[in-house]
């Protein structure tokens, strides 16, 4: 008997009313989570979707509790409305844990994730009926969605898209800098109710949908990956809702083509998506590096850039880089910590003219007049000297470069 032919992408369309739901939901869910996957990812709180999702997990497991043993009416105990439910609980604890004990925020993450996961496997065995569903909750395989699930999703994509592209440039200023955003009197603490209670609405969606893994890589591997591409925070969540949307579809249709779980294929597919942005990073810094050849521009003594001593040579300052005109063409070269900059002191401030630590005076940022430079992990801009760095209310002195007149 010949072995059975492998499925095609033909068979895949020809078929497609009976995919169209469950496809179009990982791409919905994978735009949405990629997008508010930029701010989880910028702030340094990759772990917050996956406690979220594991919370979620374990809302849809108790909801299946309650109808069973606890004799809740289906109508009221949904596992939508756990979802919903335990990702708020535990959201709220969050932010109420971070705000009273500052520096714990990891072990705030922690306990919600392991609590959510136990919980989850200790309902399981009380909801023998429904342990293919607990199966499906914590590592995903989203084959069958109903038309109702795929219409609460693209609502909830719809409304919480209109509210983030409006309030875009305030959220994406107080995931960059809280602090700053406090000092020119932006609503922080509206903007961050409004982001994690949109992160607990999506991810809670996304765990009753496609299950904690493919929610968890979509909020942190398309943001990856778009960050890798994008100039700044705001083309960012442009590039990780497409590349969400993409890895979400795509990973379907590829655990059609190779018969694999469809959580774990999408995962796999924005894995392989960060790879390729990876590459193309590199590509798009080489081509900017090597752009001052094109345009006839070579570094040198007189070129129009602040030269700065770096080391043995001499580099210069073009667009926020040290560009070094080597034997190979333009070379970026890196400030790092406080090994380059002698006299880092973090912890003074440095008070000069023009930068007050008064909020109606001079705040360091795009376009304030300062040449950026890329320091470490942050910029901080070059001011007399000395590298200034807005944090908060005033300036911090990151220590001074030897600018070559």
């Amino acid at each position: 008997m010949p072995p059975e032919a492998p499925p095609t992408l033909r068979d895949f369309f020809a078929a497609w009313e009976l995919f169209a739901d469950p496809a179009l939901a990982g791409a919905l869910a994978g735009a949405l989570l990629g997008a508010l996957g930029v701010y989880v990812v910028v702030r340094r709180m990759v772990f917050l979707s996956a406690a979220l999702a594991q919370a979620a997990g374990l809302g849809v497991a108790g909801a299946w509790f309650a109808q069973i043993h606890v004799g809740v009416p289906a109508g009221l105990a949904t596992p939508t409305v756990g979802a919903g439910l335990a990702s708020a609980l535990a959201a709220t604890l969050m932010a109420s844990g971070e705000a009273g004990l500052k520096g714990r925020r990891d072990g705030w993450l922690g306990g919600v994730y392991l609590v959510g996961a136990a919980g989850t496997l200790a309902i399981g065995t009380r909801i023998v009926q429904e342990v293919q569903d607990i199966e499906t909750i914590l590592f995903g395989s989203a084959v069958a969605v109903s038309p109702d699930d795929l219409r609460a999703l693209a609502w909830t994509v719809g409304l919480l898209g209109a509210l983030h592209l409006v309030g875009l440039r305030g959220f994406v200023q107080v995931a960059v800098d809280e602090n700053g955003a406090r000092v020119r009197g932006l609503p922080v603490r509206l903007l961050g109710l409004l982001l994690m209670g949109s992160l607990a609405l999506a991810v809670s969606f996304g765990t009753r949908i496609l299950g904690a893994l493919p929610v968890f890589a979509f909020t942190v591997l398309p943001p990856l990956a778009a960050l890798r591409l994008a100039p700044n925070v705001g083309h960012a969540v442009l590039w990780a809702t497409l590349i969400g949307a993409l890895a979400g579809f795509a990973g379907y249709v590829a655990a059609f083509l190779w018969k694999l779980p469809v959580g774990a294929a999408q995962t796999l597919t924005a894995t392989v998506l960060l790879a390729m942005a990876w590459v193309a990073g590199k590509g798009l810094q080489w081509q900017h590096n090597r752009s001052a050849h094109r345009g006839g521009h070579i570094h040198g003594p007189g070129c129009g850039h602040v030269a700065i001593r770096h080391g043995d040579h001499v580099d210069y300052l073009d667009d926020g880089q040290l560009q070094h005109q080597g034997g190979a063409g333009h070379e970026v070269h890196h400030l790092h910590g406080h090994v380059a900059a002698a006299g880092y002191d973090h912890g003074h401030d440095h008070d000069h003219e023009g930068c007050p630590t008064a909020p109606q005076g001079h705040v360091h940022g795009p376009g304030c007049g300062h040449p950026r430079i890329a320091h470490g992990d942050h910029h901080d801009y070059l001011v007399g000297g000395r590298l200034h760095h807005q944090h908060g209310d005033h300036c911090d002195d990151h220590g001074p470069v030897d600018v070559v007149e």
